[in-house]
């Protein structure tokens, strides 16, 4: 054999780069897949056609080229990230540090702190923010607001309990939709999107 036949059967350094960046995007899909909710942090995943309605409707609402933010809706972005693909971006803000499986995309977030964000989180540099704030209060829901507007250019999904409806119109001028999320196990409120634009969750699927 001479040296031109072992080059032939050895991996240059950019394809086992390649190959390994690959391997590791697999594992951290699988860790963050096998990730369950935990309900003392008031976790509750969406149904898996949930998540992709709101998946595809923000990526539509953001646009081309557009960066989409979501606070304390892990399932979504998860679901974003099956989605994805190089005309948008996507950024998780969540309290569970097990997300920081995702890397850059993580930063950690903590409604009681809603303007204490990371550096890079720059004001009015998502092109849509989504969330869905992990408590039904009017604490809650203000404080999650105040990041929401900071973070958005515009565009705001917001998914919660339709006792808060009152409140999400008065602080982020959002209305309710007709499309109803669903959740992996039933909740005992009703639960309900709200958008401050119009949306494609209010046409039936």
């Amino acid at each position: 054999m001479n040296d031109s036949d072992d080059d032939d059967t050895q991996l240059s350094a950019h394809t086992l780069a390649a190959l390994q960046e690959f391997y590791l995007d697999q594992q951290k899909k699988q860790c963050a897949e096998s990730v369950e909710e935990d309900w003392q942090l008031s976790q509750f995943w969406y149904s898996d056609e949930t998540a992709q309605r709101l998946a595809q409707e923000a990526i539509e609402a953001a646009g081309s080229g557009g960066r989409i933010a979501c606070i304390s809706v892990p399932s979504v972005y998860q679901k974003l990230k099956q989605l994805w693909n190089e005309e948008f971006s996507t950024i998780l803000l969540e309290y569970d540090k097990r997300f920081s499986i995702y890397g850059k995309e993580f930063f950690f977030y903590d409604y009681n702190n809603p303007l204490n964000l990371h550096e890079d989180l720059q004001p009015h540099s998502c092109d849509l923010v989504i969330t869905d704030p992990p408590y039904l209060s009017d604490e809650c829901l203000s404080k999650v607001a105040l990041t929401v507007k900071y973070l958005t250019k515009g565009k705001i999904l917001l998914c919660t309990g339709a006792v808060m409806e009152d409140l999400a119109a008065k602080l982020l001028s959002v209305k309710m939709c007709t499309f109803l999320p669903k959740h992996n196990r039933n909740l005992a409120n009703r639960f309900c999107c709200y958008t401050n634009y119009t949306s494609g969750l209010d046409i039936p699927n």
